[in-house]
């Protein structure tokens, strides 16, 4: 007897990776509502990360935010992608300034200045794209001890 090949064969569909997209038209963009997105988003994570992970992923939210508010006149968006393992998250930043991030050299001595060193040491990372106007900063931050995506 016959048995049609479809029925034995299973198919697996990834889940959906979760995502947050909240764009700032005008005025100063509350980072603390970007730091807040990423708690939420994290909270849907399953397996769910450390607290130190989320922590991680907020600091690094908030200074690319900043860095966006600070150099860049006019609307900035903030994109987070969960990946499907929730392994790692996505971030990017999206502004009107066309110049790319530039990190300072290290001086304790300095009150600011210090948000792309944290960036880059919570990251995998940093990828500057040119916009039609402006950039797209983005950079992974690792939810687990594993590879991030």
């Amino acid at each position: 007897m016959d048995i049609p090949l479809s029925t034995h064969a299973t198919t697996r569909t990834r889940p959906a990776p979760l995502r947050h997209t909240r764009t700032w038209n005008a005025g100063v963009p509350c980072i603390a509502d970007a730091r807040d997105a990423v708690g939420v988003l994290l909270s849907r994570a399953r397996p769910a990360p450390a607290r130190r992970a989320v922590q991680d992923a907020q600091l690094v939210v908030s200074e690319l935010v900043t860095n966006a508010v600070q150099h860049a006149p006019g609307p900035c968006a903030l994109r987070l992608e969960l990946s499907p393992d929730a392994a790692a998250l996505r971030i990017t930043v999206m502004d009107t300034s066309a110049e790319p991030p530039r990190q300072r050299p290290p001086d304790p001595r300095r009150i600011g200045g210090h948000g792309l060193q944290l960036v880059n040491m919570l990251s995998d990372g940093l990828e500057v794209t040119p916009l039609t106007r402006g950039k797209r900063v983005t950079t992974t931050v690792a939810l687990t001890n594993g590879p991030t995506v």
